[in-house]
Parts: C-alpha cells; structure tokens; sequence
C-alpha cells in the first residue's frame, strides 16, 4: 500500500513510544501467555474477508471507545496488528495513553502472518 507522507510521519513519531514485536516473538508470547490477547485492528471488512484464528476484533475506529469494555484489565499482555503494523502502531499508543501497560505492535501485521503461514479463518 502506498501511504501518505503525513500518515508515515505520524507512524514514525509514535513508534519510539511504543514495542513493536516480530511474527516469532508474537508466537512465542502467545504461546507462552494463555491470557495474552490478539487484538485486530482492522477496518471490519477486512476482519471479514480473513484474520488470525485466536485474534479478537476491535477496529480501529471504535478502540477508544470500546477497549475498556472489552478489555477491562489495563495490565493484560496484549498484542495489536493490521494490515501491515502501521495502524497497529497508532493503536497501541493510544492504548498505553489510555493506561494500557503491556501493549506491543505487530510488525509487519496481517500481510507478514499470511506469508509466515500463521493460521486464520474468516
């Protein structure tokens, strides 16, 4: 995809506040931490047309408003992706402003778990 300057520079002032984490380093967490949670931020019909098999769904645009009713424990280990670790970048740091302590970015999102053989479903 090809993003816009504006958007990247807002994506690149983020990403020193935030953690962003590699497809290994995601699995092993998960694997590690039966109560760690994958979040996909992603616009619905994206979710729709194919996610991670274990991720839960909250999209981007209703985070804010959503994820302390979804997710009510600010110290859960929680792990973000989109498309492509852009978004997830922004929505983590809004989460950790929100008081969410253990939120990680997924690097190169959903592309990079199809290409890693990371299970989904629709």
């Amino acid at each position: 995809m090809d993003h816009s300057p504006e958007f990247l520079k807002v994506v690149n002032e983020v990403r020193p506040r935030i953690k962003e984490i590699s497809i290994d380093e995601a699995r092993v967490r998960l694997a590690q931490n039966p109560k760690a949670i994958l979040i996909d931020v992603r616009e619905d019909g994206e979710w729709a047309a194919g996610h991670a098999a274990e991720a839960q769904h909250l999209g981007k645009g209703v985070l804010e408003r959503d994820i302390e009713k979804q997710f009510p424990d600010a110290n859960a280990e929680i792990i973000m992706y989109c498309g492509g670790g852009f978004r997830s970048a922004l929505t983590c740091d809004v989460a950790q402003r929100m008081g969410y302590k253990n939120v990680l970015s997924l690097a190169g999102g959903y592309k990079a778990m199809v290409q890693a053989g990371w299970p989904m479903t629709k």
